[in-house]
C-alpha cells in the first residue's frame, strides 16, 4: 500500500470505504504491517490488537457490502491512548501499577467507537498516569519529524501514531495541554472539547475536574467525525452534559463569513517567539481573507490560574490514587509520586481558594464570548521544543509557566479549543495555533478549522520517516 494512503485524512478514507473502492481488511492489514515496520523506532504503541482488529475489519466490510453503513468511522482503523478501558485488553495508563489490569468493560468512548464500526488497532503510550513524565521503566515515544524534538505529553503516543501514518485518528486526553502540545509537536489537528461534552467513564483519572477526553486527527473534519461519535451524555458519567450533539461534519462544510475572531495582540506577542508570531499573523490574515471579522480583545490575566493549576491537579490526583498511594508507593515514578504528595499536603482552605478563583476566571472567559465567537492564540510561546530543553523544565519554573500559559487556563475553565497546524520552523518542524470557543462551541471550532484548512495546506505536511530513521 502506498504511503499516500496511510496519510489520507480519516474522512477521505471513509468515503472510499463507503464506496467500496478499498476494503477495511486491506487497509487494516497494511496498517498492521506499517506498525510492525515503523513503530520499533517510534514506540507509539503499547499493545497492538492485531487479531481483534482483523476481525473488526472483516465485519465492517461485510456490513458495508450489505448496505448497513454505520457512518464515517465504519471500517476506519484508529487507536486509543492507553488510559481508556478496553475489555480484556491490558490497560496500564502508563504505569507499572496497572500493567496487568484487564478491564471487564470498555470505556464509554471505546464502546461508542466500536458501535460506530471503527477498527481498533491498539493502545498507545502515555506518560505515567497521564501526568508530566513517563515512568522510569517506560521508553517514551519519539517525534516522527525529528527524534531530537519533544513529541508532547501525555497523549504523545496518540499523536506520534497519527502523524506517522500508523492509524487514521486517535483518542487522547487533556488535563493541562496533553492533546494540544502533542498535536502542535506532530503537525496534527486536536480538539479538546468542553468539560462534560465527552464521558470520562472508563478512563483512568489524573484530575477529575480538569480531564478532557478528545480526538486527534489530520484535519478539523476528522476531529469532528471522531467527536461526533464519542460525544454525548452518558448515564455512567453524571458529569456529562445532556446537550444534543451537533452534526460536526455539517459544520465543517460551512464558511466563516461574519464570524468574530478575537485577538489579544499583547497576550499573543508578549515574550512570544517571532516565528510563532508570524504563524499567528498569517492565520489572522487567512481568516480575514475568508470573511471573518478580527476583533481586538483583552483576555483576562491568567498568571494566577497557571500557578493554581499544579496544586489543583495535585489534590485531584491524590484522590484518584487514594486506593494505591501511599500503599504501593514503590511502584510509582518520581514525578507522579511528587504530585500526589503535594496534593495530600495542601490544606482545604488553600484548595477552596483555588476553586473560587477558577470559578471567577471561568465567568470572565464566558463573558468574553458574549462579544466574540472565537479566540485565536498560540499553543505555546516558543518554537518547537527539543528534548534537551524539556529536560531542563524541573530547574526552570518560569519555563513551565510559559509552556502552560495558553493551555492549562482552558482546562481550568472547561472551554473547548482546537489546535491547527499553521506554519513551520526554520528546521521544518510544525508550529500550531489554537482557536478557543464558548462552552459547548465545538461545532464552531470544527467550522473555523475546516475553513482554514481549505485555504491552507499546513495540515497536509507529513514527516519523512525514512529520513527520521536515518537520523
Amino acid at each position: 500500500m502506498a504511503d499516500a494512503l496511510h496519510y489520507l485524512e480519516l474522512t477521505a478514507l471513509a468515503a472510499r470505504l463507503k464506496a467500496r473502492d478499498i476494503s477495511a481488511l486491506d487497509v487494516t492489514r497494511a496498517q498492521l504491517d506499517r506498525i510492525d515496520a515503523m513503530d520499533r523506532d517510534l514506540g507509539s504503541y503499547v499493545h497492538v490488537m492485531a487479531e481483534t482488529s482483523i476481525a473488526e475489519a472483516k465485519a465492517a466490510d461485510a456490513e458495508i457490502a450489505q448496505g448497513r453503513y454505520r457512518g464515517p468511522l465504519h471500517g476506519v482503523p484508529i487507536a486509543l491512548k492507553d488510559l481508556f478501558w478496553t475489555k480484556g485488553i491490558p490497560t496500564a495508563a502508563g504505569t507499572m501499577l496497572h500493567r496487568d489490569f484487564r478491564p471487564h468493560e470498555d470505556a464509554t468512548v471505546v464502546r461508542r467507537l466500536k458501535d460506530a464500526g471503527a477498527v481498533i488497532l491498539g493502545k498507545l503510550q502515555l506518560t505515567e498516569g497521564a501526568y508530566s513524565d513517563h515512568h522510569p521503566l517506560v521508553t517514551p515515544p519519539k517525534n516522527p519529524w525529528n527524534a531530537s524534538y519533544w513529541p508532547g505529553i501525555s497523549s504523545s503516543g496518540s499523536a506520534v501514531a497519527t502523524a506517522a501514518g500508523l492509524c487514521f485518528g486517535s483518542l487522547g486526553s487533556d488535563t493541562g495541554g496533553s492533546i494540544r502540545w502533542p498535536c502542535a509537536a506532530n503537525g496534527l489537528t486536536g480538539l479538546k472539547p468542553s468539560w462534560g461534552r465527552v464521558s470520562r467513564h472508563g478512563a483512568f483519572e489524573l484530575a477529575a475536574t480538569l480531564d478532557h477526553v478528545g480526538p486527534i486527527g489530520r484535519s478539523a473534519a476528522d476531529a469532528g467525525a471522531l467527536l461526533g461519535v464519542i460525544a454525548g451524555h452518558d448515564p455512567n458519567d453524571p458529569t456529562s452534559v445532556f446537550n444534543p450533539v451537533p452534526d460536526y461534519l455539517a459544520a465543517a462544510a460551512q464558511d466563516v463569513r461574519s464570524l468574530r475572531i478575537g485577538v489579544d495582540a499583547a497576550w499573543n506577542s508578549d515574550d512570544v517567539d517571532v516565528t510563532t508570531q508570524h504563524v499567528l499573523a498569517d492565520a489572522i490574515d487567512a481568516f480575514r481573507a475568508l470573511g471573518a471579522g478580527i476583533v481586538d480583545v483583552r483576555f483576562p490575566d491568567v498568571m494566577q490560574a497557571i500557578a493554581d493549576w499544579t496544586p489543583n491537579c495535585a489534590v485531584e490526583a491524590a484522590v484518584a490514587h487514594e486506593a494505591t498511594y501511599p500503599a504501593r508507593k514503590n511502584e510509582y515514578g518520581p514525578m507522579l509520586a511528587s504530585l500526589i504528595e503535594a496534593g495530600r499536603a495542601l490544606s482545604a482552605l488553600d484548595y477552596q481558594k483555588i476553586l473560587l478563583r477558577r470559578l471567577a476566571l471561568r465567568g470572565r472567559v464566558t463573558a468574553l464570548f458574549e462579544t466574540i465567537d472565537l479566540l485565536l492564540i498560540p499553543v505555546h510561546p516558543f518554537p518547537p521544543v527539543t528534548l534537551a530543553m524539556i529536560r531542563t523544565l524541573g530547574e526552570q519554573p518560569d519555563l513551565i509557566a510559559k509552556l502552560q500559559r495558553y493551555t492549562c487556563p482552558f482546562d481550568m475553565t472547561g472551554h473547548p479549543t482546537i489546535t491547527l497546524p499553521g506554519g513551520a520552523s526554520a528546521d521544518g518542524l510544525p508550529i500550531a495555533f489554537q482557536l478557543v470557543a464558548a462552552h459547548l462551541g465545538e461545532a464552531m471550532l470544527v467550522r473555523a478549522g475546516a475553513a482554514f484548512q481549505r485555504a491552507t495546506s499546513w495540515h497536509r505536511r507529513h514527516p519523512s520517516l525514512t529520513s527520521r530513521r536515518q537520523h
